[in-house]
């Protein structure tokens, strides 16, 4: 089965930006380019970062945070303690950086959003209100209006042959062009905890993806992605 350049399928596989994002929720939207698939915006976050930045510390920083220089903390925002942002980064208005984050390189944040403790993130963006409470690994993942992650949630973004990832759909394989890309979380999904998204993987607005699964493909909006376990209980003896 070959790879597919993404532009053979962009008029039956859902991969264009707007097809998962809501724009009116970021003041980021110079990132994604039109026509070009969703993904496409992770490799530009660097450059993007890098001609946009004016680095500022606006909101409530505890002094016991590190915060790297090329940072931009916007008004209303709260970093607690013991929480560690390297930059480049941009934590937006309002939002919430809990004891223990760690916020590494290329990381773009919306308003009023949650970043956890025990959570890491690099390379990613997030649209307004996303919620990444608890234990959760972000790289490489572009993270929709009011998205949520559970606790233990992990947004794999590299294949274990370590080659490009590929998005699979319909028997299809298609290229990305990438070697690092967890997920495109649409808006207003739920991923269940202790969840793994593996690379390469688009869930489609609003849909809901029951704890502890394990996700890859492209996911419709409006869907259950249901895990059915047997539980046994026998008497102790």
């Amino acid at each position: 089965m070959g790879i597919v350049p993404p532009d053979i399928l962009n008029s039956v596989v859902p991969m264009l930006p707007t097809d998962y994002l809501d724009f009116t929720h970021t003041v980021h939207r110079a990132l994604f380019a039109d026509g070009e698939p969703v993904w496409s915006a992770l490799s530009r976050i660097g450059s993007y970062l890098q001609a946009e930045l004016k680095p500022a510390i606006l909101g409530d920083v505890s002094p016991k945070a590190t915060v790297g220089e090329q940072v931009f903390i916007d008004e209303g925002a709260v970093v607690e303690a013991n929480a560690v942002i390297k930059g480049p980064a941009w934590i937006g208005r309002g939002s919430h950086v809990r004891s223990g984050a760690y916020i590494r390189e290329n990381v773009i944040v919306g308003e009023k959003c949650v970043l956890g403790n025990s959570c890491e993130f690099k390379n990613c963006v997030l649209f307004d209100n996303c919620e990444v409470p608890h234990f959760n690994y972000v790289g490489d993942a572009i993270l929709g209006y009011k998205a949520h992650l559970g606790a233990g949630v992990i947004l794999s973004n590299v294949k274990l042959d370590r080659l490009e990832v590929v998005v699979v759909h319909e028997g299809q394989r298609i290229s990305t062009g990438l070697r690092k890309f967890s997920a495109i979380i649409g808006d207003h999904a739920e991923i269940g905890c202790n969840s793994v998204v593996n690379p390469g993987t688009l869930v489609g607005r609003n849909t809901i993806i029951y704890p502890l699964s394990s996700v890859n493909g492209v996911i419709p909006a409006n869907s259950f992605v249901k895990l059915r376990q047997t539980q046994e209980i026998v008497q102790r003896r």
